[in-house]
């Protein structure tokens, strides 16, 4: 399997030197040159790592599958998901939660990265590499905590996290502001987090960096979903779900189930595109947008316009105007490599680009938009806990308004990825639930407790007694000189 830049088609690159250099020369995204076609049915009843590990040799076809196998097992084992690996809770008729946040950090990301840091290490090793390679990441939330989690200690690896000051949930802050490891870094940046991912970005961007950090024998990639070692174990789980709701005879073998994600990158729901593209029965693409958004006026319009206020909301990981993933997605339906391009320039000198019509027909036919603000989110929490039993985080709830809005308009069942547990939030749920007055956090958490009879992940407890290691603030131009002396 070859890798293109959907900036360049002319360039082309192995699975193991997409994953290490993270991003083209050219500012691009690494994409898959073509689509392998699998057949659904090759994934029923097999365990989630058995299903990981067919759609990895799909994609990573330079790496040795022995490795694949032994790094799936070690990734999704009960002992990182407590037995709970793509676990698929019924909510109501027509209406499934797929709870991504069973993993260490208590969040969808774990998928990701406790596998991806596995295939970067073996990528370097692919391409004979024996040099430092700096990971700088921009995280809206939970990627940090994700990324550090499965980073830290690794030979051969630094990692620096930035995140927008007072723009994360106490919770997910001290996540990262704890974290243990010799070779990890943590700020945060003045700004949100469009000001943080374009600092990040424009690192990238610097040749004259890359030539200094060269001469040290030491290059940069990302954690991001910009990575296409973070996007590729994404696909797994619609792959999983789909072969789970058969077995649980919610869905007849074949017939279509829409994906309902609540989505700020654009990554996880990129992820749905591609496994339809596979061919598993994927219907609508349902993307859930907070009151920043951005995605669902582009998908209604084409016009895609960041030149509008940025909200601070209840659900942290969703504020993003720059959903970086969504090119990927323009390539894919064009196969026009300068267009995209353009577009991309475009977008960052003047703000804003314009799809042509037929392009923006062809993405509406698999893609909805629909958003949903605080005050929603807080209703649909209390709502699904009163008439389901069922709690969800802020994130989640921006999801099931989504899915409601849209499921009248399709007969077929939906699945909601639920993003974070509920305690990584927890005073926004208790308070949706009707109690104000949390002291902290921490606070929140056994209130919240004590309220639903649902436990407390130990990992989130567990943080009020870990000392803080990493304090600083800077601002978005300090980043590059992180990244030379991290």
């Amino acid at each position: 399997m070859e890798y293109t830049s959907t900036r360049d088609d002319t360039l082309r690159v192995s699975a193991s030197e997409a994953i290490v250099k993270g991003l083209a020369p050219d500012g691009g995204l690494f994409v898959p040159a073509e689509f392998p076609r699998v057949s659904p049915e090759a994934f029923y009843g097999l365990t989630y790592p058995q299903t990981a590990e067919k759609i990895l040799r799909l994609f990573l076809t330079d790496y040795d599958p022995a490795f694949l196998k032994t790094a799936v097992e070690q990734a999704y084992g009960a002992d990182r998901f407590s037995g709970k690996a793509g676990f698929l809770a019924h909510v109501e008729e027509r209406l499934w939660s797929l709870e991504l946040w069973h993993g260490p950090t208590c969040a969808f990301k774990d998928y990701a990265l406790q596998l991806m840091p596995k295939l970067f290490v073996e990528a370097k090793k692919n391409l004979g590499d024996t040099g430092t390679t700096k990971i700088l990441v921009a995280t809206s939330g939970d990627t940090g905590k994700a990324a550090l989690a499965g980073y830290a200690g690794l030979p051969g690896i630094r990692i620096a996290v930035f995140y927008p000051d007072a723009g994360t949930s106490e919770v997910q802050r001290l996540q990262m502001a704890t974290q243990e490891g010799e070779n990890v870094a943590v700020y945060a940046v003045r700004g949100n987090f469009d000001d943080t991912q374009t600092g990040v970005k424009r690192v990238f961007a610097d040749l004259a960096l890359a030539e200094r950090l060269a001469q040290k024998n030491e290059r940069l990639s990302s954690a991001n979903s910009i990575n296409w070692g973070r996007l590729v174990p994404q696909i797994i789980y619609y792959f999983y779900s789909y072969a789970q709701l058969v077995a649980q005879n919610g869905v007849a073998a074949g017939d279509a189930v829409d994906y309902c994600i609540p989505t700020g990158n654009f990554g996880d729901i990129l992820a749905g595109y591609y496994a339809k593209r596979m061919g598993l029965p994927v219907g609508r693409l349902i993307c859930a947008s907070n009151r920043n958004n951005v995605l669902t006026e582009f998908l209604a319009t084409g016009r895609y316009d960041v030149r509008r206020p940025f909200y601070k909301t209840e659900s942290p990981s969703m504020d993003i105007l720059v959903s970086s993933n969504l090119e990927r997605l323009l390539y894919h339906t064009t196969q026009d490599a300068a267009a995209v391009a353009a577009w991309m320039a475009q977008l960052t000198q003047d703000g804003f680009y314009t799809l042509p019509e037929d392009v923006l027909s062809q993405i509406r036919e698999i893609f909805l938009g629909a958003c949903a603000d605080d005050a929603q989110g807080r209703e649909e929490i209390r709502a699904r806990f009163a008439q389901n039993s069922y709690l969800c985080d802020t994130h989640t709830a921006v999801a099931f308004c989504a899915a409601r809005t849209a499921m009248p308009t399709t007969a077929s069942p939906c699945v909601v990825f639920s993003t974070a547990s509920p305690y990584k939030f927890p005073c926004a749920v208790l308070g949706a639930l009707g109690e104000e007055g949390a002291v902290d956090e921490f606070d929140a958490m056994q209130r919240l407790m004590k309220k639903t009879n649902v436990p407390v992940p130990e990992s989130l407890a567990s943080l009020r007694e870990k000392d803080v290691r990493f304090t600083d603030v800077i601002g978005k131009n300090e980043i590059p000189q992180i990244a030379f002396s991290l």
